[in-house]
């Protein structure tokens, strides 16, 4: 078949199944002009990260720089406490707006909203996207993605166009819901809950491996998933998310 008549083949049956699923807004519900867009007044109240960040969290700082991002630019938490990844890159601010499309997202089956995140994550992640061997996506303990069904950071990883290993990490102790816990506690809690599972380990050795999350919190989950996939020979470990918490 030529490629044109496959294209247009193509484009008819989206226009067919945009007429039967109208393309709504995973946020608000609103019909929208396509699919993995957002409403309009929603977009206006995301905040996107841009320049200057962390390096090594990608936290925003306070002050414009004019768009420059200085080389090796730490913010003062990851001098007092060094994350066990190398760089971490998000796309939003995790605040009241981005919260409604996220918690949509992972609790409320709004599994379209993958279409939005990709291309936001694609281009505030770009750096970490080109080094990467690998993706791997935060796991789920067996019990909870019983109950969710599926494993939200693992559908992103999926649609992020690098290859991907589904289950190379694996959740091996069941841990206590992070959201009302310290810092100190959330290290404790996560503190040897993964491992790299032993049939994937040639695959993560001497790799540079980008780890796939929704949300950056203080980052205690993420260094457990780094820490194991050092301990498993990752030559680097980058992370990459949804959105990134700006304050502990």
């Amino acid at each position: 078949m030529p490629a044109a008549l496959a294209k247009n083949i193509l484009k008819l049956a989206q226009n067919g199944l945009d007429w039967l699923l109208p393309p709504l807004c995973p946020a608000t519900g609103q019909e929208v002009d396509a699919h993995g867009t957002v409403a309009y007044d929603y977009w206006a109240s995301l905040r996107f990260i841009r320049k200057p960040y962390c390096s090594q969290c990608a936290l925003p700082f306070p002050h414009d720089l004019g768009g420059v991002q200085p080389e090796g630019l730490i913010c003062a938490a990851c001098m007092e406490y060094p994350p066990t990844f190398r760089r971490a890159r998000a796309a939003l601010i995790y605040d009241d707006a981005s919260r409604k499309i996220i918690l949509r997202y992972k609790s409320g089956d709004q599994l379209q909203a993958v279409r939005a995140f990709v291309p936001w994550m694609r281009e505030a992640g770009a750096d970490v996207l080109a080094e990467a061997d690998v993706l791997v996506p935060v796991p789920l303990h067996r019990f909870r993605l019983l109950r969710r069904r599926y494993n939200q950071s693992a559908l992103l990883a999926q649609r992020l166009g690098r290859p991907v290993c589904v289950d190379a990490l694996e959740r091996i102790k069941r841990t206590v819901p992070q959201g009302s816990l310290s810092r100190k506690e959330r290290d404790k809690n996560v503190r040897g809950a993964f491992r790299v599972n032993p049939a994937r380990v040639g695959q993560i050795a001497g790799k540079t491996v980008l780890l796939v999350d929704d949300v950056f919190t203080t980052g205690a989950t993420l260094n457990a998933c780094a820490d194991a996939l050092y301990k498993a020979g990752a030559a680097a470990v980058d992370v990459l998310a949804i959105a990134r918490v700006p304050k502990d």
